[in-house]
């Protein structure tokens, strides 16, 4: 099943789904982010764009030794997961501009964007609002606005 399937119009959190997290709304997924999410939801993610677990860590700013003490209990803390989520939504965007290709999609991210001030789109994204604008880039680029 490809990213672009789990994404459809019908499921808005698609991008939650393809890590484990299932929600039916907003307030659900954000209990859940609180709560914390399980440590499986990282690996599946780092199996989804193919990273090492120490590169989606990095991302995610955990250190290699929080990385280790989470995978022993088996759960991110509420803010690692959030983290999280939003490259797991980054990544379920840059999938779909790429009508599925996750090899296209990996090779974007992790490519220096002028758009983006020379950083690459998972660099930007390490912020909430340079998810953000990572995203509206993607909306510009599936409308043929480039910029």
């Amino acid at each position: 099943m490809t990213t672009a399937s789990i994404h459809g119009a019908r499921d808005p959190f698609g991008y939650a789904n393809m890590i484990g997290i299932k929600a039916s709304d907003r307030l659900e997924l954000s209990d859940k982010v609180q709560a914390g999410f399980p440590f499986k939801a990282f690996t599946i993610l780092t199996k989804s764009m193919e990273v090492t677990n120490r590169e989606l860590a990095e991302l995610v700013q955990i250190s290699a030794r929080t990385l280790n003490r989470r995978q022993k209990e088996g759960k991110l803390k509420a803010d690692e997961s959030d983290r999280l989520l939003r490259f797991a939504r980054i990544f379920t965007h840059a999938v779909d501009l790429f009508e599925g290709d996750r090899e296209a999609a990996q090779n974007w991210l992790s490519s220096d964007n002028r758009a983006l001030k020379s950083e690459s789109p998972l660099e930007a994204s390490r912020t909430e609002e340079g998810a953000r604008e990572v995203e509206n880039l993607i909306v510009r680029l599936e409308h043929g606005v480039f910029s």
